[in-house]
């Protein structure tokens, strides 16, 4: 059980606190014939090993950053992406020279950085492949580029937390990295709609796949399992891949937790106008329907598609903007305007997965400011998406159950420990 540093530190000064006292306790338990003069003492000196230091920028401080590599990313816009500044991505990409690796960004593998809050790059892990790391150092004010062959360490680790004010602020307070906050979010996004549901005291426990290297992390893996008790109900997630290659995350039970269509096609913003038969609009100042649902975000935000579809129209129309409508299995469609600009690949015909990336929020047509606004629709004919009964997903095939089970069973008994501990954090 490794405990974080604060707590270590915590439970040191405890210890050292409560010496005197246990002094006195031990002083009653002394044997009448047992020798306490001229006693030998001798002195040990214990080198610890500290945490790995690195330099900040004065009056600013350093985070960690995750970022998936996307098809076509080029890596400027990988390091614009982690924060760094216009100034040190030049330095950044003038080092990369001196190594072929680091130019080789290859789509779904991911980049861990440390970077200051003013945009200065400390650090620099990328897993090139499953046993070639290249790490990046800055060496004042240039950087070193190495490569080796590794093997790396892989582990389980455990999380558990509340939530106080939000989701991503209870994460980032148990260290659980904002991919894996994400991937939580979408495993639980068609039992929980985090724009409504979620309360103070709601509780969470995750259990993910973390790669090191010497001890060092460098590089997130997979949620392998979750639990989420929203409002008292409590919600499990475990990760399966069957034999065919279909993966997904089910409950205890085997049921998969995938839904037809998700509750929301953004998981983490908040409704600013919901669906009404009338109400006074924004900007026209009349009172009319409002058949569908707006979610407020900054332009840029990206939108998902809430089930498996076909594009049926991408492209300016009225007072929506930039609209996308998708067809999904009949009766259904949905439809997303104002966006301030489309996702590659998105035209009439093209076929979309379920929580894909459509496009992104922003104030195109008739809006006051950015958001999305959503609609729901059954035969062509605007419905309210938070009051349906939607289809839900298939269960496990039954060929595969016990193998589910003995994967299962263990994730579950750690989701329970958890539970049942105050422990914010294990590894």
């Amino acid at each position: 059980m490794i405990f974080s540093q604060k707590t270590l530190k915590k439970r040191i000064f405890l210890a050292l606190a409560t010496l005197p006292f246990f002094g006195v306790v031990a002083a009653f338990g002394i044997d009448p014939i047992t020798v306490t003069e001229n006693i030998e003492q001798e002195t040990f000196v214990e080198s610890l090993a500290l945490p790995e230091a690195l330099p900040t920028d004065s009056g600013t401080f350093d985070f960690w950053r995750e970022e998936r590599i996307e098809r076509g990313e080029t890596l400027s816009s990988l390091l614009k992406k982690l924060g760094v500044n216009t100034e040190e991505r030049q330095a950044f990409i003038d080092a990369a020279h001196r190594s072929n690796s680091i130019g080789q960004l290859i789509p779904g593998r991911s980049v861990l950085a440390r970077v200051t809050s003013g945009g200065s790059l400390l650090l620099m892990r990328y897993l090139v492949s499953d046993t070639t790391l290249v790490t990046v150092d800055r060496a004042n004010e240039s950087f070193e580029v190495t490569e080796q062959t590794i093997q790396p360490d892989i582990r389980q680790v455990m999380r558990s937390a509340s939530i106080q004010n939000s989701l991503f602020g209870a994460t980032d307070a148990a260290d659980v990295p904002d991919k894996i906050a994400s991937e939580m979010a979408d495993a639980f996004s068609g039992d929980i709609d985090f724009h409504r549901d979620l309360r103070q005291g709601d509780q969470f426990s995750v259990v993910y796949e973390a790669f090191y290297f010497d001890g060092r992390l460098i590089k997130t893996g997979r949620l392998l399992a979750a639990e989420f008790i929203n409002q008292g109900t409590p919600y499990q997630a475990i990760y399966f891949q069957d034999p065919e290659g279909r993966a997904g995350y089910y409950n205890s039970q085997g049921q998969s937790l995938k839904r037809a269509f998700l509750k929301s096609p953004m998981p983490f913003d908040r409704i600013s106008s919901g669906f009404s038969a009338a109400r006074l609009h924004p900007v026209l100042k009349i009172w009319r329907s409002h058949k569908g649902i707006d979610y407020a975000a900054p332009t840029g935000t990206p939108v998902r598609a809430v089930a498996d579809s076909t594009v049926s129209f991408a492209g300016r129309k009225g007072g929506y903007g930039n609209l996308i409508v998708l067809t999904h299995q009949n009766p259904y469609s949905t439809a997303y305007g104002h966006l301030s600009r489309y996702a590659k690949g998105i035209k009439q015909g093209a076929r979309i997965g379920q929580g894909q990336i459509i496009g992104y929020v922003g104030a195109t047509g008739v809006a006051t400011g950015p958001h999305l606004h959503y609609e729901f629709r059954v035969n062509g004919q605007q419905y309210n998406p938070l009051a349906l009964r939607l289809p839900t997903a298939y269960p496990l095939d039954s060929r595969y159950r016990a193998q589910f089970a003995s994967l299962a069973q263990p994730l579950a008994t750690k989701l329970n420990l958890l539970r049942n501990t105050n422990l914010s954090k294990l590894d």
